[in-house]
């Protein structure tokens, strides 16, 4: 697994991709609820799929799906990004 070292926000991420979350600069509540279902520094997030008009996306963290709008995602930083390692054909 090829690992490339950026600074980003999880809303520029492209489909397919996965990064390691590095903060969240959210309010309190928001960022304690986010906290709550695996967004925590250093956890990876996958991301799944876009809505059809673009917002919401949905991530996969700790192996929980959780949509976020893109007004939200924008305020959460991740210091690396990485192609998800693939699953051997069967």
């Amino acid at each position: 697994m090829a690992l490339t070292l950026t600074s980003t926000t999880l809303s520029e991420l492209a489909v397919g991709s996965c990064a390691t979350l590095a903060s969240l600069e959210l309010p309190e509540e928001i960022q304690g609820q986010l906290m709550h279902l695996g967004f925590v520094p250093e956890s990876r997030v996958l991301v799944l799929r876009r809505a059809p008009a673009g917002d919401p996306t949905v991530y996969c963290v700790e192996g929980a799906e959780v949509a976020l709008r893109k007004e939200t995602a924008q305020f959460i930083s991740v210091h690396s990004v990485c192609m998800p390692e693939r699953k051997a054909a069967r």
